[in-house]
């Protein structure tokens, strides 16, 4: 059975936003042992942006939401919520979704934030577009905005080349009759906890100096682990889309799947029979961003004119949990 809203909902503006900051594969390499070979083979990454000293996640979330705010020809309070994905929050308290509706100057809105890893800004979607669909209210700006650079340990080779900064940012609202998000599947399976994770931080493993001495608040991840779960996850649930709606693969004009590693991308895309020019991918400049992979690959697939009104996209992501996801829609301009 297919998961309809009561009413047509679907994006009707994106925005972006990086760091000037790059860091190249170059610079790893001249105090890591790795080459930019190494890490362009298996990771499919060049380049990632990483912010200042000082540059918060609401910092570019603010900056992708008023860009996506000035595509809609619309302003900051003519939103009534706030969604915020990140894994990166400013702080603990308050949420980054009041930070940045104070730095846009967003009045009589009220909003939160998300966390489901790398399926945040999927997850987050469903919600924006359930509470336009139940008629509460109007307008949802949706934001994904990590700083991953944050989290990243400098020292170690396989996690800390993987990752950059940056936010996405879209509009949720009603569109056309038989346009917007058409099926949304979603999963959450933790069982996967102990292969992807930051244990410190949380309630379970208090900051101290024993928790930062032994790096607890960096990344950790079992990666041939991720990768085989992430290939699976991502494809099953992507032709779960096509399958139970009765489409042609050779009907899907974009899919838009979580850039976490290009050979992950390419292993999903194929395994749906899809061309790589039907393929959004900016990881080879961004890396994975988290939240933020989905709304900026999707942005400049917009931006390169490679999916107009009425044709048929899918957002795919997989992240820590394990989360899993997939949503069809048909765009609405």
């Amino acid at each position: 059975m297919t998961r309809r809203f009561a009413i047509p909902v679907g994006i009707t503006a994106t925005g972006q936003h990086y760091p000037d900051r790059i860091v190249t594969n170059e610079d790893f390499a001249a105090y890591l042992d790795t080459s930019d070979e190494w890490i362009t083979t298996r990771t499919g990454i060049k380049e990632r942006h990483w912010v200042a000293p000082g540059e918060a996640a609401s910092d570019l979330g603010a900056k992708a939401l008023q860009m996506a705010l000035e595509k809609r020809g619309i302003g900051p309070s003519d939103l009534d919520v706030i969604i915020v994905c990140t894994v990166t929050p400013d702080m603990m308290f308050p949420s980054t979704a009041a930070l940045i509706q104070h730095k846009i100057g967003a009045e009589g809105v009220y909003g939160y934030d998300m966390n489901a890893a790398c399926s945040s800004f999927l997850f987050g979607l469903t919600s924006a577009a359930s509470l336009v669909a139940s008629g509460a209210v109007k307008r949802v700006a949706l934001v994904g905005s990590d700083i991953m650079s944050s989290i990243a340990d400098k020292s170690d080779r396989n996690t800390v080349v993987l990752f950059g900064d940056g936010a996405g940012a879209v509009i949720v609202e009603q569109v056309e009759e038989g346009l917007g998000i058409l099926d949304f599947e979603h999963y959450l399976d933790g069982t996967g906890a102990p292969l992807l994770y930051m244990q410190g931080g949380g309630s379970l493993h208090p900051t101290t100096h024993e928790t930062v001495d032994k790096k607890m608040h960096y990344i950790y991840q079992n990666g041939q682990e991720v990768f085989k779960h992430a290939v699976k996850g991502m494809a099953d649930v992507s032709r779960l889309m096509i399958d139970r709606n009765g489409i042609d693969p050779a009907d899907l004009k974009l899919f838009v799947a979580h850039q976490a590693n290009i050979r992950i991308i390419e292993a999903a895309a194929r395994r749906l029979a899809l061309p790589a020019e039907r393929v959004a991918l900016n990881i080879t400049h961004y890396a994975n961003t988290t939240s933020a992979t989905i709304p900026t690959a999707l942005h400049q697939s917009l931006e390169k004119g490679l999916l107009k009104k009425g044709e048929l996209t899918i957002f795919a992501a997989f992240g820590a949990g394990f989360t899993c996801g997939a949503t069809l829609i048909r765009w609405a301009y």
